[in-house]
């Protein structure tokens, strides 16, 4: 017999803010976190913006020191999961920490760590390269270090699916805990790739947006006048644990995570199928593993990037399953930017919240609708709706396809 599984904690690290109530507050109010980079000269880049986490992170009891012993997007993944697991109210003294695990997905990872240590080769040598390069840049060292930060001796995995990355994690966590593998899972994403070599690999594809002068503006999903993603960084987390997990130790339950569907596209190295039928499928296993029909889904986070292709693909996976009454629709990455591997986690947490607070987060910069994303978008302004479910959906270079679902909880 299959577990229910729950949400207790949930933890933010984003460009919109760095707890749970700055980032929805900012969602709901519909505020950018997008802006100029002034960290290093941009000038020759054809992209000049970025969602920047704007505060320093220090996670509890760490100094600046540690922190430097640990690539950001582990910082990021540390304070993210220290919230969450506050927010659950877990003590693992009381927990077998053999039956709690973790699963930190990411797409590019250490990337900071590498180009930083790519230089100091290149200028002094092999004796300029830190034995620290290499357990900072593992792309796998986020989760690690979670489950060493917080005792977790169950399972502790890597998800690496490109954008898709949290989604992954987050869904195949769940089911550990559906089937019975483990009781308690920390899982979700961090990425920090706001730097030269990140801007300057995703320029180089074509793929970010060009709209230096109006930053707050520049990421309009779905929006005809979209030019490309914008590249941002941040963390999500989330606690979830069996249903009887939960209520044995008195927790507060925020959400049922109900379903999950994957696919992969088979079609491209980074675009999505013409047709969106990966995505389709996606879509429809994670409908079917919750247990739902297209027509009870109340609300839809899209992966919606702001590239061309993404969108238009995005719309019709969404019209094969939905046909052409779509639930309502937003991608909030219209104001955090693109995370990246981080991005699923920070937007399964705002399907969850549009779930628990009755408000669809908008989709911001919708100011001249795409006949070939024609659907039902929450244009510019939050909207109240009493919701019992909402889908977050992810989409990953390599033609990886994810889809969870949240359900109130009863």
């Amino acid at each position: 017999m299959t577990k229910r599984v729950v949400v207790t904690g949930l933890g933010v690290v984003s460009p919109v803010g760095c707890t749970l109530k700055d980032f929805w507050t900012s969602l709901c109010e519909g505020r950018s976190g997008i802006a100029r980079l002034e960290d290093f000269d941009t000038t020759n880049y054809p992209s000049q913006i970025a969602g920047k986490v704007k505060e320093e992170i220090i996670p509890a009891g760490m100094n600046s020191k540690d922190v430097r012993r640990v690539d950001r997007f582990t910082v990021f993944a540390l304070e993210a999961a220290d919230q969450a697991w506050a927010m659950s109210g877990m003590d693992i003294a009381k927990e077998n920490p053999w039956r709690c695990g973790a699963n930190v997905g990411s797409g590019i990872g250490g990337i900071e760590t590498i180009d930083e240590y790519v230089v100091k080769l290149d200028k002094g040598g092999p004796r300029k390269v830190s034995p620290l390069m290499i357990p900072k840049g593992l792309i796998n060292m986020a989760s690690g270090n979670v489950a060493i930060r917080l005792g977790l001796n169950g399972p502790n995995t890597c998800t690496v699916t490109a954008c898709a990355a949290a989604t992954h994690a987050i869904g195949q966590s769940m089911e550990l805990i559906k089937w019975g593998k483990t009781d308690v899972m920390v899982c979700g994403g961090a990425e920090a790739t706001v730097i030269p070599f990140g801007l300057a690999g995703f320029g180089a594809m074509k793929a970010l947006s060009r709209r230096n002068d109006e930053p707050q503006r520049a990421s309009r999903p779905f929006d005809k006048d979209r030019d490309g993603f914008v590249i941002a960084e941040g963390a999500g987390m989330i606690v979830i644990e069996s249903d009887e997990h939960a209520k044995a130790r008195g927790a507060e339950i925020l959400g049922e995570l109900a379903g999950f569907g994957e696919t992969c596209d088979a079609h491209h190295i980074t675009s999505p199928h013409p047709e969106g039928a990966g995505g389709a499928n996606a879509i429809q296993a994670a409908l079917d593993s919750a247990e739902l029909n297209p027509g009870d889904m109340g609300y839809y986070n899209a992966h919606g990037t702001s590239t061309k292709y993404n969108d238009a693909a995005e719309t019709l996976a969404l019209k094969r399953v939905f046909g052409k009454t779509t639930p309502p629709v937003s991608s909030t990455k219209s104001m955090t930017g693109h995370l990246l591997g981080a991005s699923g986690a920070i937007e399964a947490i705002a399907s969850l919240q549009a779930i628990r607070d009755g408000i669809l987060p908008p989709n911001i910069n919708y100011e001249n609708p795409d006949p070939e994303c024609d659907v039902n978008i929450v244009a510019n302004e939050a909207r109240k709706a009493d919701i019992t479910s909402a889908m977050s959906n992810s989409l990953g270079f390599g033609g990886h396809n994810a889809a969870i679902i949240f359900k109130r909880y009863e």
